[in-house]
């Protein structure tokens, strides 16, 4: 992206190892950034907090994982804590409702020392609970765009004393659909304000945007390029795609696959994968765009607090999903864009943490593969499980039938148990 206009990039690269004390933040936030369990600020909260906490127009590009919600959430907290309550005083937009009970339930944390209120609003629930929070007079309002957009035509959201806007994940919208939406809800805005516009890459609508709306922003760069998470192992599994459910399950005889979040390319896939974990005796669930609001709250929750193992995720969790200390990502389908692949893997190894990212390949999918080691520029290597039968014939059809009477094929079938002592993966001596 080329900076907006008046001002040039920021580095974020760090000469030295530096804390939330030295940053301007009141005690009361950092004693909510302690209770988390926050110790270093990320690259990006390093470079907006401070732009931020003056009251300057921000655009910031970083990769999912890297700590974006509390480079924007802990700027406005401080900006408003002087503030009087009862007011509407800053809006966060974010693309999905996984997205914006993630910035609610870290706004909660980090205000918990302070009088500040937040409401989220999003769709696929009742509107009488968001109706009497923002009649009630939040402080802070986390929306989606469509549904905030119905609030408004009713008249339930008075903006007027706004003081500050954020737009998170801007390219997502872009790619949603949702750019139209956002400019009619900015268009109802207060000029004075401050706008943080925050995303992962900068296609042009987006920087267009950020021209129309932002004025004289700091450009806060992380990275210039796409690149995956630091800290995150890549491995890719190459394998006829009838075995790859098989696989899956090899993998998962590894207790060190504590908490494994599985992408499949559909929803039907999806369903139809996490019946057959479950058939086998593997705690898992899924989460994708037709589950209700309640069962995808009830999946996340169960996979935060281990009660399932495996979540089987459709892309809609790619950027909507926040579960600290995800052990694995697991592509079972290859994704045809590359970004995918990167905002998938960035569900592992968050704010500087380590993860491992396995990638079930069929012979079919390798050129997506390619397309995806040219982006992050690195060859991911290749290994084969050695306790896996590559030849075993195709298995029956596992899918779910309305009398739920299909038998699974014995745990046998395609894999022997692991040795004692064996990893279930070796990584050959070449690619």
């Amino acid at each position: 992206m080329s900076p907006a206009p008046g001002d040039s990039p920021t580095s974020t690269r760090r000469e030295k190892e530096s804390s939330f004390e030295d940053l301007p933040l009141d005690s009361k936030l950092k004693r909510g950034v302690r209770e988390i369990g926050y110790l270093v600020p990320t690259p990006i909260q390093q470079g907006t907090i401070p732009h931020a906490v003056s009251g300057r127009d921000i655009v910031g590009t970083a990769q999912t994982g890297t700590g974006k919600t509390a480079a924007f959430l802990l700027p406005v907290l401080e900006r408003l804590l002087e503030e009087p309550r009862g007011r509407t005083l800053a809006l966060i937009l974010t693309p999905t409702r996984e997205l914006a009970l993630q910035a609610d339930g870290f706004l909660r944390k980090l205000a918990g020392h302070t009088h500040l209120r937040g409401a989220p609003v999003y769709g696929g629930v009742g509107m009488g609970d968001q109706e009497r929070a923002l009649r009630g007079g939040a402080e802070i309002i986390v929306a989606t765009p469509g549904r905030l957009l119905d609030h408004m035509s009713r008249g339930y959201v008075d903006f007027r004393s706004l003081r500050i806007l954020v737009l998170d994940e801007a390219d997502r919208m872009l790619d949603m659909g949702f750019l139209p939406d956002v400019r009619r809800i900015l268009d109802r805005l207060p000029r004075d304000r401050q706008t943080m516009l925050f995303s992962a890459t900068m296609p042009p609508e987006v920087v267009a945007l950020s021209r129309q709306f932002l004025r004289d922003p700091k450009l806060v760069q992380v990275e210039e390029r796409t690149v995956a998470a630091v800290g995150v192992t890549h491995l890719a599994l190459p394998v006829p795609t009838y075995l790859k459910t098989e696989l899956l399950l090899n993998l998962l005889d590894d207790a060190t696959m504590s908490s494994v979040l599985v992408f499949a390319r559909t929803k039907h896939r999806a369903d139809r994968l996490a019946f057959q974990l479950q058939r086998r005796g593997v705690r898992a669930d899924v989460i994708h765009g037709n589950r209700s609001q309640s069962q995808r709250v009830r999946a996340l929750e169960a996979f935060r607090t281990g009660e399932s193992r495996v979540l089987v995720a459709t892309d809609i969790a790619a950027r909507g999903v926040d579960v600290k200390d995800v052990s694995h990502v697991v592509n079972y389908d290859v994704p045809h864009e590359p970004e995918t692949y990167v905002h998938r893997v960035g569900r592992t190894a968050r704010a500087l943490q380590r993860g491992d990212a396995f990638t079930l390949v069929a012979p079919e999918e390798e050129n997506d593969l390619t397309r995806i080691e040219k982006l992050i520029g690195m060859s991911i290597p290749r290994a084969r499980v050695p306790s896996f039968r590559y030849d075993a014939p195709r298995p029956p059809d596992l899918g779910p039938s309305r009398s739920g009477s299909r038998r699974p094929p014995p745990r046998s079938q395609g894999r022997r148990p692991p040795r004692r002592g064996e990893r279930p993966y070796r990584r050959p001596s070449g690619r």
